[in-house]
């Protein structure tokens, strides 16, 4: 064990506090070589470091290394090295920092031992991140921005108080196994849902994601969501209820996805359905599962942010990725195509592409352990993820009709990284050892067998037919101007006409009370005149013998009063 240990993600963090003051050549050096180092420290780590430290009174661990932390650390500082390569083009110190901050939170809530650290990096990633969204300078994306800022910073709040309610319940701070039997146990389930994108808790990553940056957007894709992950395999594996959460979010979005005309939405909406797969993973808790959902964890962060690249250069260079705008980019992008076929080769689980080493993984123990209904819903899944992904997206970009557009080719720090994201989607899926020997638990699954590949390949093959049969006849959905409806109607939508019309009805109720009020005040001050005014009844002059007798009826009155008594 090292003598002087600290988070990994701190290097990227401090390191950002350079970035404004260096002038851009250095600058451009400087945000390459602080993930490498990173990386560096990561591999030096060994299962079983740790750092610990007392914080008014409290034991709090910022660092602890075991084998699940190190397969998130590696391919988190992996995404933010491709992430600033893709970027370096631009000259955006906001964003520079922002990149910086937002993927060393993430990789030292990876690391963090104690739940108030994670809560401080957990915070931490949702302030960063957004700065990617609003640096796109318009009015969506602030509004974007705004709304997924309320929403994480609301799931940080939601996580405060599990810690609260759980430290009071155990006196412990530890992040690890929770649980969802106690109240804390649920409010922190939930804190981590929200950022997981759950059912009903998914609309802040389609609302905001697309409305980030070209270069944003692929940061955006590897960090929160996966964080995310990794927690509810911390502190929820083997909990049965995620089973069944995570083949809802498996199968809901490829209909939203379907119909979808901005591409880079349709792929937050194929983000939400890879989640799904890792969730069920961590829902059935077996050791496979679990290496199945941390090995797709790893390969899905590659192969979206390659997916998400294709789609930035295509924004960088044409201003659109609305796929009734775009078709026949291939003409003058050929590389940026050939790379999106890779991505969307990878994410839909062609044998030799990433994805299939990885989420046959998951299908084998939800088979394994008796979970047909789901294992149905995962292939089904799996055969939208073809659709909507492996050939929408390459498709209606780069193929289908021709719109005229001939844009350049990507600059080549974009192709630089796209060309090293894919090399990583072909080479872990030719040869998934090495990918194998840094999961959590030992490894003796084999992807390669003739029942895998055989039936991976008739349904991916079925799949591209009803694509094309769909097409053929017309009856695929039609890429044009819209916007389609989904689970955030309610809030964004609903919610406000209700408040104004409630509002109204209210402001009625309220003049309606206050000119009662005043009504009823305005006689209580017409009867007290009439009594006391300067000509009222009780402020007449009086004879002596009238105001005898008046003394002497009260006297009787309370004579008769105190008798009866």
């Amino acid at each position: 064990m090292s003598s002087f240990l600290f988070s990994p993600g701190l290097i990227l963090i401090f390191g950002a506090a350079l970035v404004p003051v260096l002038p851009l050549v250095l600058r451009r050096a400087y945000l390459l070589l602080l993930p490498v180092i990173c990386f560096w420290y990561i591999l030096g780590l060994n299962p079983g470091d740790v750092q610990t430290f007392e914080f008014m009174g409290y034991q709090l661990e910022p660092l602890r290394v075991d084998k699940l932390a190190l397969v998130w650390g590696y391919v988190f500082s992996l995404a933010a090295f491709l992430g600033v390569l893709f970027a370096i083009h631009q000259d955006d110190r906001v964003q520079d920092v922002s990149a910086l901050v937002y993927a060393g939170s993430g990789i030292s809530a990876v690391f963090a031992g104690d739940l108030i650290s994670l809560f401080v990096f957990w915070e931490l990633t949702a302030i960063s991140s957004v700065f990617l969204i609003w640096a796109s300078r318009t009015e969506a994306s602030y509004r974007a921005g705004v709304r997924y800022l309320i929403i994480q910073i609301g799931s940080g709040v939601i996580l405060l108080a599990g810690i609260l309610f759980w430290f009071a319940d155990t006196g412990s701070l530890a992040f690890g196994d929770i649980g969802i039997e106690t109240l804390a146990g649920k409010l922190i389930f939930i804190a981590f849902g929200i950022k997981c994108a759950f059912p009903l808790l998914h609309n802040w990553l389609q609302d905001s994601y697309p409305q980030a940056t070209p270069t944003g957007t692929v940061i955006l894709s590897a960090f929160t969501t996966k964080l995310a992950v990794y927690a509810l395999a911390r502190g929820y594996a083997g909990t049965e209820v995620l089973i069944y959460i995570g083949a809802t979010m498996t199968a809901f979005p490829i209909f939203f996805a379907v119909i979808e005309n901005n591409l880079r939405k349709v792929l937050a909406y194929s983000l939400n359905n890879q989640l799904g797969f890792m969730v069920v993973g961590i829902g059935i808790g077996t050791p496979l599962a679990l290496d199945g959902t941390a090995a797709h964890a790893f390969c899905h962060i590659l192969y979206k942010a390659l997916l998400f690249m294709s789609m930035g250069a295509v924004l960088h260079r044409t201003g659109t990725t609305k796929a009734s705008e775009l078709g026949g980019l291939y003409k003058s992008m050929p590389f940026t195509a050939t790379f999106c076929t890779i991505g969307a080769m990878s994410i839909s689980a062609f044998p030799l592409f990433s994805g299939f080493v990885s989420k046959s993984m998951i299908l084998t123990a939800a088979a394994g352990d008796g979970y047909w209904g789901v294992w149905a819903v995962l292939v089904f899944a799996s055969a939208g993820v073809m659709e909507h992904s492996g050939i929408k997206i390459p498709y209606f970009a780069f193929f289908a009709h021709d719109s005229g557009k001939r844009p350049k080719e990507a600059p080549f720090n974009m192709l630089l990284a796209m060309g090293i994201t894919a090399f990583l989607c072909i080479a872990i899926g030719v040869y998934p050892a090495p990918l194998y020997a840094i999961l959590p638990y030992p490894v003796d699954f084999v992807p390669y067998t003739t029942a895998h590949v055989i039936t991976q390949l008739q349904l991916l093959m079925f799949s591209v037919l009803a694509f094309i049969v769909l097409i053929k006849t017309g009856l695929y959905p039609e890429e044009k101007p819209s916007t389609n409806l989904d689970f955030d109607w309610l809030y964004r939508r609903l919610l406000p006409k209700f408040l104004r019309g409630s509002g109204q009805k209210i402001a009625v109720a309220d003049q309606h009370i206050r000119s009662q009020l005043l009504l009823i005040v305005s006689r209580v001050m017409q009867t007290s005149e009439r009594w006391s005014g300067f000509n009222g009844t009780l402020a007449r002059s009086s004879t002596v013998g009238s105001m005898a007798s008046y003394a002497v009826g009260l006297l009787a009155v309370f004579l008769v009063l105190y008798f009866i008594a």
